[in-house]
């Protein structure tokens, strides 16, 4: 759809755009600041929208604070083995974008990207902008996943997407159906219960994973053992570990394990996925058990991996390896539930998505994914950041922006050389 554009709005031009001003985007502004590149960055909110008004309460991040690290500006709280919640993200990044001066254009929605004759026209409320290259830097987690299923519910069961769910007294009393149980199907599992309602949880495809291992908390172990710089080229199915999904963890000041044996310890129901509904009925799968003893398989193995580095290194040699129990499961588990009845609401903890709607470029595949190459989309001077597995395996966390930041900022200032050589050429073929 092509955005109405008044005669009046002006058109300004910078060297290059950046959409997005979150951790990723504020970190590429710093490298092209550093490089005296001209351009600014264009933020829909204030800095760190989605964590101001786009998380519910109790979040926290998965990673220690001592990890919240954004290049030139390292964690210096007093609390580095604690987890910052979304306030204290959007402060981080508040603070970071005034500490660098970051050229940020506040309470600017992008509401169209074209092709114009030496670049790219960047339209928005608040005027346009000509550059000559592109930043898409507006994160992986803009847009509710819900599957097509949520088509076929009665329509007196409310459902809550992670954008919408805020706290437990937004919902109706009676049983609420989670569905997805990566991290924030877990954590808002055990809020939801805790707060009188009864729960089941849907069960898929998910990553289990100890909060602490040998005394440590695991992501120090992953970060140490350097899985957190595995480079995608190094996996032999690049898509499918971008697909991976989040691990099941939660940041407490007690670093407690939240995986699937805690929930049921504590009265959560526990089901397969979520497969269809029919005749009012709410209808899971049956391959729970095989999907939890893939998880317990994958953690042991991830375990056995830090185990045998922690060997190599002499670290935490005093600490011995641990083992937990495999995922216990009522048998057999349970098939179908009654929607209005037992189930009263539905809350979709089916993951986020990026949102380019408004990137009216020929850079998306026939699913309309964007089609990049770590992160160098199919469009001159267009890049990407933010997004899972871009380049490294932490390249969706605040401290993986660093490296990524450093490797794409060279592809953009390639792209604005070979531009300016060919404005030049230009010029003295016209003298």
């Amino acid at each position: 759809m092509t955005a109405a554009r008044a005669p009046w709005r002006r058109t300004a031009a910078v060297d290059v755009v950046v959409v997005g001003g979150g951790h990723s985007g504020l970190a590429m502004s710093r490298a092209l600041s550093q490089r005296s590149i001209d351009h600014v960055v264009l933020e829909r909110g204030e800095v760190g929208h989605a964590w101001r008004s786009e998380r519910w309460d109790s979040l926290r991040l998965l990673t220690p604070n001592w990890m919240s690290r954004l290049p030139g500006h390292d964690y210096d709280g007093t609390d580095p083995d604690g987890y910052m919640g979304a306030a204290e993200v959007a402060a981080l990044l508040s603070a970071y974008a005034a500490k660098f001066a970051a050229p940020v254009l506040t309470h600017t929605r992008v509401l169209r990207v074209e092709p114009a004759l030496e670049g790219y026209r960047v339209i928005t409320d608040r005027g346009d902008w000509d550059c000559r290259a592109l930043v898409l830097a507006g994160g992986a987690s803009s847009v509710p996943v819900v599957p097509r299923v949520a088509a076929a519910l009665p329509a007196g069961v409310p459902q809550w997407t992670t954008r919408d769910y805020r706290r437990p007294e937004q919902l109706d009393a009676g049983g609420v159906l989670v569905v997805g149980a990566s991290a924030t199907g877990v954590q808002l599992a055990q809020e939801i219960h805790a707060s009188g309602r009864p729960v089941t949880l849907a069960v898929g495809e998910h990553v289990r994973m100890p909060r602490t291992y040998r005394g440590r908390d695991i992501q120090w172990w992953l970060h140490a053992a350097g899985v957190l710089d595995q480079r995608i080229e190094e996996v032999d199915d690049p898509a499918r570990a971008r697909r991976v999904p989040s691990p099941q963890l939660v940041g407490t000041p007690e670093r407690a394990t939240l995986d699937l044996n805690a929930l049921r310890q504590q009265g959560v129901t526990l089901v397969g996925r979520l497969a269809g509904v029919r005749d009012g009925r709410a209808l899971f799968s049956g391959s729970l058990r095989n999907v939890c003893a893939l998880a317990d398989l994958k953690m042991n193995r991830l375990l056995d991996l830090i185990d045998d580095w922690a060997q190599g290194t002499g670290i935490a040699a005093d600490a011995p390896p641990q083992r937990f129990e495999p995922t216990a499961l009522d048998a057999p588990p349970r098939l179908r539930s009654e929607l209005g009845r037992e189930i009263r609401t539905i809350v979709w903890a089916t993951g986020l998505q990026p949102d380019y709607s408004w990137l009216d470029l020929p850079v998306f595949d026939r699913r309309g994914e964007l089609k990049h190459e770590r992160g160098v989309v199919a469009a001159p001077g267009v890049v990407v950041l933010g997004l899972p597995f871009l380049r490294r395996r932490k390249s969706s966390f605040i401290h993986g922006a660093e490296d990524d930041v450093r490797e794409l900022v060279v592809e953009v200032a390639a792209q604005l050389e070979r531009t300016a050589r060919v404005q030049v050429g230009l010029a003295l073929s016209e003298a």
